[in-house]
């Protein structure tokens, strides 16, 4: 063969290419991105080669090399620190067994070392690993055997086959005799005080069933990056992505009472396990510290999201079982990208849905929006109900007039004094709707089915507001849910970001629980709404939507952010911006009042924010 003509030629092209594109140079890096490209593109399609572009990148600058390890200095124990965990795991009321389920396939040999090694750093002694070997490399079994020897704590089946990750898993399983099972995948590796951490959680809350922590990727050279700062428990976006995925650690006789890992979802298997769990029990605990470190090595999902592409087939199947035993309708499909899902509620009846705008004067304004619910809507069961707050403009009496000829479209008059929260709890006491949408007249309508995807959420029995995707006219975002501090702030989250890019973890076009949403777009179920007291009237411009938010919260409601709705938000056109003396003034007053009210709740932390990221500015920068 390699006297062919076609050979030579081949070695020719190398040869020469090997001389003008000098392996390390600029030119050279091209080239090899460029033919990893044109590869993708014959594996993937175009389509799929352009999210993965635009997405690649999407950490904010904060998240840099420089920035982690200044991080990781400063939050993570030193050497002297971890012996003193030693002595001080021995004291903890509690100890229970960790059981740690490893299933092995031919890892090589550096990276099962460095994960067994891992496990025996442990500053918390009372673990087992629970190895099933179905690996056809001999010298996998030489390793495993020699740590055996050396710590009875280490356990292993060997496996006559490979019969996949699922089985293999229920494998490793039978040999536990933990109180708590954990989680971890033959190349990857915990944190030194991984289980100190999670031990120290149990006594501070004994009855938890389940943990997660944070975590970040690890070179096959050891270097550490990507960290993934998770939000507290958000069971809308564990439907959206497994954001829990690595650590977890489950109470042993809740994996038993869901008979383990499922067959048939090799890929996902884990995430099918979350899911099953999280459905029976709400004592679901985040602990915010890097506990598992996540190997990119060849072939696996934390490199490259298309290793293992049947995984997201099964995720799929799995998400689809989780909407079936909830006694929800809907269709899960796949996200814009590897690993996000999204649910598409069917509807269980076609309910009245109340369109509240509060309006003063600015008859174009109001006019282009409630043109926009016309030309976009698809839902047909909806009124829009206009509450002008005494208005002078002739203008807009002429447009008032024409809208008195449209049958769904109804004006009241509110002739008090501005008042946000009395003018919409006096709308919502003219309407006998099931449902109520709080619009301002200073948005446009852009997705068809806008109405029709914020029932699918309102219409579900947990869920207590939902919200949308609002766009500055540029088309970036204005807000994608609401983020507060403990002084009483709130935050955009992602303001100023491009409106179809992923955002850290997914999060701009993940649908999500968060903690307030802006009533410039925001659907309640009306007996909900009175059931917490409608909106509260001593918020007389600002927070009212805040405060409504977090009664919902209080009475156990989630709020979702819904990122498929997305309208134009023309900002304050009509009462203009927060930035006179006086208005500057009013907003501080209805700050403190919001403290005073909800100072104990907002001082534990937004728990949809993980405290190592900043809620300044909703950018998911890292705190330092």
């Amino acid at each position: 063969m390699h006297e062919t003509l076609g050979w030579q030629l081949l070695e020719s092209f190398r040869r020469f290419r090997e001389r003008l594109l000098l392996p390390g140079t600029e030119r050279r890096k091209i080239y090899d991105l460029s033919v990893k490209s044109m590869k993708y593109i014959q594996k993937n399609g175009f389509k799929r080669f352009i999210n993965r572009v635009i997405h690649k990148h999407e950490f904010p600058e904060s998240f840099n090399e420089k920035h982690y390890k200044i991080w990781i200095s400063k939050n993570e124990p030193d050497h002297t620190v971890l012996g003193s965990q030693v002595e001080l795991s021995k004291e903890f009321k509690v100890r229970p067994k960790i059981s740690i389920i490893t299933p092995v396939y031919n890892p090589e040999k550096k990276v099962i070392v460095e994960m067994i090694e891992s496990v025996i750093r442990q500053t918390y002694d009372n673990w087992e690993l629970c190895l099933a070997d179905a690996s056809s490399e001999s010298f996998v079994k030489n390793i495993i055997e020699n740590y055996r020897k050396e710590d009875e704590r280490i356990k292993v089946k060997y496996l006559h086959k490979n019969y996949g990750i699922a089985r293999n898993s229920n494998e490793a399983l039978s040999i536990a005799t933990g109180d708590f099972i954990a989680l971890l995948d033959h190349d990857d590796e915990l944190a030194p005080f991984a289980f100190f951490e999670v031990v120290r959680t149990m006594n501070e809350n004994p009855d938890v069933d389940f943990i997660y922590s944070d975590r970040d990727k690890i070179s096959y050279e050891g270097k550490r990056f990507d960290p993934f700062f998770k939000p507290g428990w958000s069971p809308d976006y564990l439907l959206a992505q497994n954001y829990l995925c690595h650590l977890n650690v489950i109470r042993k006789t809740l994996i038993d009472e869901i008979s383990g890992f499922r067959e048939g979802y090799d890929g996902s298997q884990d995430y099918d396990l979350v899911l099953r769990i999280t459905e029976i029990t709400d004592k679901i605990i985040h602990i915010p510290k890097i506990l598992y470190h996540w190997r990119v090595v060849a072939g696996s999902a934390a490199g490259d999201s298309e290793a293992k592409p049947y995984a997201y087939d099964a995720a799929t199947r799995a998400l689809q079982d989780a909407v079936g035993r909830k006694g929800w309708k809907g269709m899960v499909t796949q996200g814009i990208t590897r690993g996000l899902y999204r649910i598409k509620f069917q509807l269980n009846d076609s309910p009245k849905v109340s369109i509240v705008i509060p309006t003063k004067d600015k008859g174009e304004v109001l006019k282009k929006c409630v043109d926009s619910i016309w030309n976009k809507t698809i839902y047909k069961n909806y009124e829009i109900v206009i509450v002008d707050n005494k208005s002078i403009e002739n203008k807009t009496f002429e447009y008032y007039h024409e809208l008195e000829k449209v049958p769904n479209v109804r004006l009241l008059k509110y002739d008090e004094p501005f008042n946000f929260s009395k003018i919409n709890n006096y709308a919502v006491s003219k309407i006998n709707s099931e449902y109520v949408l709080f619009l301002n007249n200073d948005t446009e309508v852009i997705t068809e089915e806008w109405l029709e995807l914020m029932l699918g959420f309102a219409q579900r029995k947990e869920t207590g507001a939902v919200g949308a995707k609002l766009l500055y006219p540029d088309g970036t975002i204005q807000t994608a849910g609401l983020i507060l501090d403990e002084k009483g702030n709130v935050w955009r989250s992602n303001h100023r970001y491009p409106r179809n890019i992923l955002g850290y973890a997914g999060r701009i076009l993940s649908i999500q629980d968060v903690s307030a949403v802006a009533a410039a777009c925001m659907m309640v179920r009306t007996d909900v709404f009175y059931q917490v007291g409608g909106f509260d009237p001593q918020f007389v411009i600002a927070h009212g939507d805040i405060d409504f938010c977090l009664k919902l919260r209080e009475e156990n409601y989630l709020i979702v952010y819904e990122p498929h709705v997305e309208l134009y938000h023309h900002e304050s056109l009509t009462r203009g911006y927060e930035d006179t003396r006086e208005k500057i003034e009013r907003l501080r007053k209805e700050t403190e009042l919001l403290l005073r009210k909800w100072g104990h709740v907002l001082k534990r932390g937004d728990p949809y924010l993980n405290p190592n990221i900043k809620a300044d500015n909703g950018d998911f920068s890292l705190r330092l």
